[in-house]
C-alpha cells in the first residue's frame, strides 16, 4: 500500500469512527432534545424548534435546521446526525403495492412495504431483522433473529418513505414481534402521537403481536393504540405446533388478560386469522372461534396463506371456503372480512418478507 492509499484509508476510517460516534435524534422525545440543547450550549426552547425540524418538516440533515445559528448547528454536527437513510431498493407490484428496503443503524437491512388504497395510505413497518417467533408458515420467521430495531431506524421507515405524505395509517406487521422490542416501539408511537411529532391519533396505529407475557400486558397499560393478535387457530395444542409462542404464553391465559380491558371505546381489538386449506378453517374451527370470542368486541380479519418454498405442511384455502368460515362467524355474531392480499408478486404480501439472504450477501461483502 503506498503512502497515499494510507492516508485515503486513515481519512475513510476517521469518517466512519466519527460517524458511529454521533448519535441520532430521530427517535429523541422532546425532554431528551431538551438535554441535547442544554448539551451544546442552547436554551431549553430549542429543543422544540429541534422537534419541528425532525419530525413536522422532517429534514434530513442539521444544516436545514435554519433557525438555529450556524455555531449551534455546527455544535449539533460534532456529535448528532439526523438519523435518516433513503430506502436501497424499491420494488413496484402491479396492484400498486411498493416494498422498500432500508438500512438500519448497525448496517443490517429490513423490508417496509407501502400499500394505498384509494385515499388511504397505510404502512408496513418492521421492528426487528428477522424474528424469534419461528412461525412455521412465514418467511421471516424461517429468516431467524438477526436484531432488534432501534426507535431511529423504526422512524426511519416512515420519515424516509418517499410516500410519507400519503399516510394515513401505519400497522406493526412487518418482520419482527413487536412485544420482544417494546420499548423502541412505544418510544416510535410516542414520537407519532406526540404534539411534537405528528400529532397522530393512535386510532392511525396498530400493533400486532404472536402474543408475548412479557409484554403485551405492559402494552396494555401504556399504548392507547388498536391491538392486532396473531391467532390462526382456537386450538392451543394445534396452535402450538404452528406457533411456538403458543407453548410459553397459552391462548387461555392471553385471553383472559384480553377480557381484562375495555374494548368499546376508541381502542380496537382485532385477531388476524391466516386460512390454511383444511387445517383451521374446518366448521368445528369456526365453532371454537366463536366460542373462544363470545362476548369480546373485537373483529376478525381472515388472511389468504402465500405458499412458501418447500413447504408442504400447509396449502392455500379454497376462496369458496374461505367465503362461507366468514359467514358462518357472520351470523354468529362475530364481526369478520377477509383481507385483500396486496403484493404478492414482488413477495410483500402477509408473511412473506425476508432479508436472510441480504444479511448474508453483507457478511461476504465484508
Amino acid at each position: 500500500m503506498t503512502t497515499s492509499d494510507k492516508t485515503q484509508a486513515e481519512v475513510a476510517l476517521s469518517s466512519t469512527t466519527k460517524a458511529a460516534e454521533q448519535r441520532p435524534l430521530l427517535g429523541l422525545t422532546l425532554e431528551e432534545l431538551r438535554d441535547v440543547a442544554a448539551e451544546v450550549g442552547l436554551p431549553a426552547f430549542a429543543a422544540k424548534q429541534m422537534a419541528q425540524w425532525i419530525y413536522q418538516k422532517g429534514v434530513a440533515s442539521i444544516d436545514e435546521m435554519t433557525n438555529l445559528s450556524l455555531v449551534a448547528r455546527q455544535r449539533l454536527n460534532q456529535s448528532y446526525i439526523i438519523g435518516r437513510s433513503t430506502p436501497i431498493t424499491r420494488q413496484q407490484s402491479a396492484d400498486g403495492t411498493a416494498k422498500y428496503l432500508f438500512p438500519t443503524q448497525d448496517g443490517q437491512r429490513v423490508e417496509t412495504v407501502f400499500i394505498p388504497d384509494d385515499d388511504r395510505g397505510t404502512l408496513c413497518v418492521s421492528c426487528e431483522v428477522g424474528c424469534k417467533m419461528a412461525c412455521r408458515f412465514c418467511m421471516t420467521g424461517r429468516q431467524g433473529f438477526q436484531g432488534k430495531l432501534t426507535a431511529t431506524d423504526i422512524l426511519n421507515q416512515i420519515y424516509s418513505l418517499p410516500e410519507r405524505d400519503r399516510l394515513t395509517n401505519i400497522v406493526f406487521m412487518g418482520q419482527g414481534e413487536p412485544m420482544d422490542n417494546l420499548d423502541a416501539v412505544l418510544r416510535t408511537t410516542k414520537v407519532l402521537m406526540a404534539d411534537y411529532g405528528w400529532a397522530w391519533s393512535p386510532k392511525r396505529i396498530t400493533v400486532s403481536t404472536v402474543g408475548l407475557k412479557k409484554g403485551l400486558k405492559r402494552f396494555l397499560d401504556e399504548s392507547p393504540c388498536h391491538l392486532a393478535i396473531s391467532l390462526h387457530n382456537p386450538f392451543p395444542e394445534e396452535r402450538a405446533q404452528m406457533m411456538p409462542a403458543e407453548r410459553s404464553y397459552p391462548l387461555t391465559e392471553m385471553m383472559d388478560l384480553l377480557r381484562q380491558y375495555d374494548w368499546t371505546g376508541q381502542r380496537r381489538l382485532s385477531f388476524e386469522y391466516i386460512v390454511f386449506g383444511g387445517q383451521n378453517n374446518t366448521n368445528r374451527h369456526a365453532h371454537e372461534l366463536v366460542r373462544l370470542l363470545s362476548g369480546l368486541e373485537c373483529r376478525v380479519n381472515l388472511i389468504r396463506w402465500h405458499a412458501l418454498p418447500d413447504e408442504e405442511s400447509f396449502h392455500e384455502a379454497n376462496p369458496e371456503r374461505m367465503v362461507a368460515f366468514r359467514d358462518y362467524l357472520i351470523h354468529h355474531d362475530v364481526r369478520c372480512t377477509i383481507r385483500t392480499s396486496r403484493g404478492q408478486d414482488i413477495d410483500a404480501a402477509c408473511g412473506l418478507l425476508n432479508t436472510k439472504e441480504m444479511k448474508n450477501e453483507n457478511e461476504n461483502e465484508k
